[in-house]
């Protein structure tokens, strides 16, 4: 017997161990990030969170636009406001041409969220592509051609209501 590791067959994945498994990935990636995050000043931070601030955008939203952009009710959108307003991540203002109107930006508290966010997913991609080795670039390649429009992605939250 050769004193070579012995190579096993491929094995193609069910379509459903599939899902479940880029779904782990994605989870364990997230669940790292926060751990993260934690450790860094933003215990209350949550998943959502990170999604809600990406779809108030650099401009600010409504609680009906950010629901859209969500693809949640307006109502679950208020609550995700009331949660970021109390964390310190968004600031509710007068919208400026219907004093009626609240239009929702980012504080900079928020801000530092989102800049220590792309940080930190830098260094779990990179601890990710170690344990990887050099598969990483066809994974990613593969990645890019299975999910070629990453933009989507916002309303994520919303999606995993219907």
């Amino acid at each position: 017997m050769s004193s070579s590791p012995m190579r096993r067959a491929h094995v193609p994945m069910s379509g459903a161990e599939l899902a479940l498994r880029l779904l782990a990935a994605f989870r364990g990636l997230v669940d790292d990030l926060h751990a993260e995050l934690a450790g860094r000043g933003h215990a209350e931070a949550r998943p959502l969170h990170g999604f809600a601030l990406q779809a108030v955008g650099p401009t600010g939203a409504t609680a009906v636009e950010l629901g859209e952009r969500l693809g949640v009710s307006k109502q679950a959108a208020g609550k995700t406001i009331d949660a970021l307003e109390e964390r310190g991540y968004v600031r509710r203002d007068a919208d400026p041409a219907d004093a009626r109107r609240k239009i929702v930006t980012v504080t900079p508290r928020g801000h530092e969220l989102l800049a220590l966010s792309a940080e930190i997913f830098e260094r779990l991609r990179a601890r990710r592509a170690q344990q990887v080795g050099d598969a990483m670039p066809a994974f990613e390649a593969a990645l890019r051609t299975l999910a070629p429009d990453v933009a989507i992605g916002l309303d994520s939250p919303g999606w995993f209501g219907r």
